[in-house]
């Protein structure tokens, strides 16, 4: 379609190169903030990127229309049990990235409920790191969430069933 997009990288995360003005995760929401523009916007993220979206929606109400967030934390850290932990294999394969987004663990369970744009969740059945558990309770506590799940979607969801995932964010942002 032919709206406007801005796509953000995280620097030191994976092989993107590191920044030395990105130091945590505050920086990374400060990133979002700063490309906030004048009307309210859509924010789409996947994975880590879920909790920088939820927390630039909360710092800056009425700023955000619409949040589509797919295999994420959604920053539930008491629901870490029942999720594989990605970081040691990350670690192995990014040695050079920054270890801050790795250990992140805040908690945005008490905030969520200020969250009411309407919010489209995907979600794969098989994600052993963001398992449909985390999905399910993100849906509870969104008051306009509505949850999409993709039979036999892994955490690779976004990319692995792009064709299908298109036409439903492009339904959810109209």
């Amino acid at each position: 379609d032919g709206w406007k997009k801005t796509y953000l990288s995280w620097p030191g995360i994976g092989e993107q190169p590191r920044d030395p003005n990105v130091r945590g995760f505050d920086d990374l929401v400060a990133t979002v903030e700063r490309h906030l523009g004048a009307e309210p916007c859509d924010l789409l993220a996947h994975s880590m990127g879920g909790p920088i979206a939820i927390s630039a929606t909360l710092r800056n109400p009425g700023r955000v229309r619409r949040l589509v967030l797919a295999v994420t934390s959604g920053g539930l850290p008491a629901l870490r049990e029942f999720m594989h932990d990605w970081r040691p294999e990350h670690r192995a394969k990014y040695p050079q990235a920054a270890t801050w987004l790795a250990d992140y663990d805040r908690d945005l369970t008490p905030h969520l409920p200020r969250i009411r744009v309407p919010t489209l969740l995907l979600w794969g059945d098989s994600d052993p790191i963001s398992p449909l558990l985390i999905a399910e309770r993100l849906r509870g506590m969104l008051p306009d969430a509505k949850l999409h799940i993709v039979k036999g979607g892994a955490h690779d969801l976004v990319s692995s069933h792009a064709s299908e995932l298109c036409t439903l964010v492009a339904e959810h942002l109209r």
